[in-house]
C-alpha cells in the first residue's frame, strides 16, 4: 500500500513525516514532488575506486540554468529537507523529467524509516538538456512498514547519509568492509 494525500497529511500532523518547506501545491493524490537544489557536483576523478574515498566538486546552477551532458555523472540534491519515522520513503523521477531524458537515481530510490536529511540525486541524461534550481524532479511516495523497527536508520551507528545537508554527498562505499 502507498500513503493517499489525506493519510501523508495526518502523519505530518502526527510528526512521523516532514517536509520542509512545504508546499500544499506539491501534494499529489499518493505522492509529494520535490525540486531540485541549487548545488550540483561531479567527481574529480574520471576513474572512480570503490575502495577509496572518492572526492567531488561542488557548483551552484546559476540562474539561467546549466546544462548536463551525456557520460558526466552528477551529483545534486531536493530542495526540501525531509524525515521520514514510520514509513518508508522512495523517491522517483517525475514523468516530466524522465520525458526529458533525465535519470535521478541510479539506484538508490528507496530511503529507510529514520532517514532525515536532503535526498543526494544520482543524476544522469541522454542527451543534453538544461536544468534549474527548483524545478520540479521528482516524486516522495510513502509505503506503511509492517512490524516493529528495531533501530532506526537516523540512530544506527554506522549510518552513513543521516541528516545529509542541502549539499550532494558523495558515495561512502569506502567505508564497508570488503
Amino acid at each position: 500500500m502507498i500513503l493517499s494525500d489525506t493519510r501523508i497529511l495526518e502523519e505530518i500532523d502526527k510528526g512521523t513525516i516532514l517536509v520542509r518547506p512545504f508546499d500544499r501545491a506539491c501534494l499529489g493524490s499518493n505522492s509529494y514532488d520535490v525540486h531540485l537544489g541549487r548545488t550540483l557536483a561531479t567527481y574529480k576523478n574520471h576513474i572512480l575506486d570503490a575502495k577509496v574515498h572518492n572526492e567531488i566538486e561542488s557548483f551552484e546552477i546559476p540562474d539561467e540554468g546549466f546544462v548536463l551532458y551525456p557520460h558526466i555523472f552528477y551529483l545534486g540534491v531536493t530542495m526540501e529537507y525531509t524525515e521520514t519515522h514510520a514509513h518508508v520513503p522512495f523517491l522517483e523521477g517525475k514523468s516530466s523529467t524522465g520525458r526529458l531524458g533525465i535519470d535521478i537515481h541510479a539506484t538508490a530510490g528507496k530511503g529507510d524509516v529514520g532517514f532525515c536529511g536532503h535526498w543526494t540525486l544520482e543524476i544522469s541524461v541522454k542527451q543534453p538538456v538544461r536544468v534549474y534550481a527548483g524545478m520540479p524532479v521528482g516524486q516522495l511516495i510513502y509505503f506503511p512498514v509492517d512490524g516493529e523497527i528495531e533501530i532506526a536508520y537516523n540512530k544506527k551507528a554506522n549510518a552513513k547519509y543521516s541528516y545529509q545537508s542541502d549539499k550532494p554527498v558523495e558515495s561512502m562505499m569506502w567505508k564497508n568492509k570488503f
